[in-house]
């Protein structure tokens, strides 16, 4: 019996280490090195203190900002600790009176911008945490935006236009605008990736 406990045991430990420590801290290691930002968590810096992620959402509430996508995640909104999407069909009673009340919540705070309410406005993303909305969404707030900051709203569309970038090696995904980074640089407080 100890001919077989002995290798077995010994082999255990072996593959715990490699795959457990020596692995994890030569990856970890390897991208510290190789991609320091995104490994450290894409974070955003204004005057050496961090104020978020570029791959996190943030919750913007005052009409100076331009606002992001709705988050699913409880007990708050772009909780990274219970990432998930609502998970509620199209169909679903519950998801069609939770659009109906964003569409109103986005008219009540701008009630003279006629255009359709984009889609990624009124609805959750997959993990909840999305931190980016599509070009069309963000062009839709400029209105609200450049009024409450007194701003002229061609101001606000060429920073939307700033922000908004492309689909990821000219064919993946879809042309999207980081709202922490735009409402940064709408606050036009300097801003850097750590």
């Amino acid at each position: 019996m100890k001919t077989l406990v002995r290798p077995a045991v010994s082999l255990f430990v072996l593959l715990t280490a490699l795959t457990g420590l020596v692995y994890p801290l030569a990856v970890t290691g390897l991208s510290q090195l190789a991609f320091p930002g995104q490994a450290g968590g894409s974070l955003l810096l204004r005057d050496g203190q961090r104020i978020g992620s570029a791959l996190i959402g943030q919750s913007f509430a005052d009409p100076k900002y331009v606002w992001g996508r709705p988050s699913a995640t409880t007990p708050g909104a772009y909780n990274a600790g219970s990432s998930g999407g609502a998970n509620l069909g199209p169909l679903n009673p519950a998801l069609i009176e939770a659009v109906k009340g964003r569409i109103a919540a986005l008219k009540a705070a701008d009630p003279g911008n006629g255009a359709p309410v984009p889609l990624d406005l009124v609805t959750t993303s997959a993990s909840g945490l999305d931190p980016h909305i599509s070009p069309a969404a963000a062009h839709y707030q400029a209105a609200r935006v450049a009024r409450a900051r007194g701003i002229p709203p061609a101001a606000v569309h060429t920073l939307i236009d700033r922000h908004t970038e492309g689909r990821r090696f000219g064919v993946l995904g879809e042309a999207r605008v980081n709202v922490l980074a735009l409402n940064l640089a709408l606050d036009g407080a300097p801003h850097r990736a750590e």
